[in-house]
């Protein structure tokens, strides 16, 4: 039995999404203490947090004028990802809806450096396509100017060191982009990365000269992400960092040519801090990297003159808070006190990283955690071979999990089970190649390692083989269903939550604005819709074995509802033990507490009964 319930597990908060203030002293970030994450500012470390938007929905960012006590948020309606803009004046708390256009959505794209103006993307005009906006700070809704049409998935990375630009980037996938500048006088926009194949170009920031841009990028015969410099004139690519692991990205200070940039090293980051020479764009100063506690970081916000930076910091065993770092001696202080519902810190367990051989000799990397700090590697003096392990499958698919707090899983290692997250083929973190060994029509040998990963957990001496459980969200939903399907004889239960459960349906009722790019990774309605019928779980439903748990939002617009609903039906069409739970204001995936608190009472109560 537990020594906590559900509820104080989702209680313990997480403080991230920094943004520093105007004058150095107040910084703001969001934090989930009403049950949905919303804008809290700071006056110095450990300081008594101020409460600053008080709403119902979640707030999805924050972001601080450069030069006035004010804020710009953005924040949709019942997880339907129509982001609006908001103002927050910071002196009298008032709030105004800038864009007030819920029918579209609306991308953050930065302040210009006066404040006067800030600029995002929008599908206003067409909900397939993003266009270019910039707006001045009192005008309201329909007064934002468009100044690009664009033909796809558009965003922005900031406006150039004197304002007179804004550095646009395309992405066709996830593994292909492209990037342009747009000058705002005349609107007339420049490709400055046109390539064959699939190229990343990401993370990118003006150099302090408005010359160049820094970026992560794998062009040329790179599997991983160098960080480079591009000359914006010649259109010149020269090479920063490279090594073998990405450089994920960078936070670069235009003004003095100050940055932050990570490497993920098999999950955890790395960080590198440094400032670029004025005369050699490739050259840096390194100053000492902080010493932080967890293993992943991110989230880089500069303070004036870039003499500081604030970022978040995360571990299995710390949950996420802000810490501010002075740049040249690399001595970090936490600012944030985010807590832990009264649960101890020392009771959270720590995952160890493992290495699992699957069908083809691929190595595929996991984090593995035993309730009670049992190694991964030994076998337990009390409960050897009775342990249920609750494998978790990450979304994306070109995602990764890293070893950062997790209080759901903290909460059912606390009932008694293993865990176990691996990052099969097509997770992002461990190069092109490795992200790309599931793409169309190798898309089943990525759930083949879940059978590899399954079976090497059967051999575990802590581990009961009959009693392993598929848990997984959005395409780790897909896995879920699938590994059901495929290998019904390796499961004791399945938890399918915003799942993919037929490829045709998903790809035909997804958002128009991201069909495109799924079609990417997925395989084309056009050209694959055989093969993507033949995968579905929903056609594959009659080799189910395992009692299934469904977990939907109505308003969700990436998995739309219907997938949950199918495969649910289908399944106890089968006499399989099936349970459906949908929650009519939600989106993809459970940001309020009341309804998180439900789906994982209900995930426990179903594991209880079946398990």
């Amino acid at each position: 039995m537990a020594a906590y319930e559900i509820d104080r597990y989702l209680n313990i908060r997480s403080a991230y999404g920094v943004s520093f203030g105007p004058d150095g002293d107040e910084l703001s970030f969001l934090m989930d203490t009403t049950g949905t994450p919303q804008v809290w500012t700071l006056d110095g470390p450990r300081e008594w947090p101020q409460q600053r938007t008080f709403a119902d929905e979640r707030v999805t960012f924050a972001s601080w004028s450069p030069e006035r006590p004010e804020l710009i948020f953005g924040m949709d309606e019942g997880g339907n990802e129509r982001a609006q803009l908001f103002r927050l004046d910071a002196e009298t708390g008032a709030i105004e809806n800038l864009t007030a256009m819920p029918d579209a959505k609306h991308r953050w794209g930065g302040w210009s450096h006066d404040g006067e103006r800030f600029a995002f993307t929008s599908n206003r005009r067409d909900e397939a396509v993003f266009d270019v906006y910039v707006q001045h700070r009192d005008e309201r809704g329909k007064g934002a100017t468009l100044l690009h049409e664009g033909d796809g998935w558009l965003s922005l990375a900031g406006w150039s060191p004197d304002d007179s630009r804004l550095l646009v980037s395309q992405a066709y996938s996830n593994f292909d982009q492209d990037l342009y500048v747009l000058d705002l006088e005349t609107t007339e926009i420049e490709h400055l990365t046109p390539h064959e194949g699939d190229v990343r170009y990401q993370s990118a920031s003006w150099a302090p000269d408005g010359e160049g841009i820094y970026l992560v990028t794998d062009r040329g015969d790179a599997d991983t992400l160098s960080l480079a410099y591009l000359d914006v004139a010649s259109a010149e690519l020269e090479t920063v960092v490279a090594d073998e692991w990405n450089v994920d990205g960078i936070a670069l200070d235009d003004e003095t040519g100050r940055f932050v940039y990570s490497q993920n090293v098999e999950g955890y980051t790395e960080l590198t801090v440094g400032e670029f020479s004025a005369d050699d764009p490739t050259a840096f100063e390194e100053f000492p990297a902080p010493d932080l506690p967890g293993g992943v970081s991110g989230g880089v916000s500069f303070g004036p003159d870039a003499e500081r930076f604030a970022l978040s910091t995360t571990g299995d065993t710390v949950n996420t808070n802000v810490f501010v770092v002075d740049i040249e001696s690399g001595e970090a202080e936490r600012w944030t006190d985010a807590p832990t519902a009264g649960i101890p810190r020392e009771t959270f367990d720590e995952s160890e990283l493992v290495h699992v051989e699957s069908f083809d000799g691929l190595e595929v990397p996991g984090f593995v955690t035993l309730p009670d700090d049992r190694s991964a590697g030994a076998e337990s003096s009390d409960g050897a071979g009775e342990t249920p392990v609750i494998v978790d499958i990450h979304g994306g698919p070109e995602s990764q999990r890293r070893p950062s707090f997790s209080s759901v899983k903290q909460y059912f290692l606390d009932r008694g089970y293993a865990y176990f997250e691996p990052n099969v083929r097509g997770s992002a973190g461990y190069g092109a190649d490795y992200a790309a060994l599931d793409d169309v029509e190798n898309r089943m040998d990525s759930v083949a390692d879940i059978k590899a990963c399954v079976e090497w957990l059967q051999d575990h001496p802590a581990v009961d083989p009959d009693r392993i459980i598929a848990k997984g969200g959005s395409y780790g939903g897909f896995m879920v269903l699938a590994s059901l399907t495929t290998y019904p004889e390796l499961w004791a239960a399945g938890i399918d939550i915003v799942g993919i459960a037929n490829f045709v349906t998903f790809l035909e009722n997804t958002g128009d604005w991201r069909r495109e790019l799924r079609e990417a990774e997925y395989g084309s309605l056009a050209e694959d819709r055989e093969f993507l019928a033949e995968i579905s779980p929903t056609n594959n439903i009659e080799d189910i074995a395992a009692p299934l748990f469904v977990l939907h939002g109505e308003n969700d617009p990436r998995v739309p509802v219907g997938e949950a609903e199918q495969i649910a039906d289908r399944a106890g069409e089968q006499g399989v033990p099936v349970r459906k739970l949908v929650f009519d204001d939600e989106g993809h995936g459970f940001s309020k507490l009341e309804n998180r608190i439900e789906a994982y009472s209900a995930i426990a109560d179903f594991l209880d009964e079946h398990v």
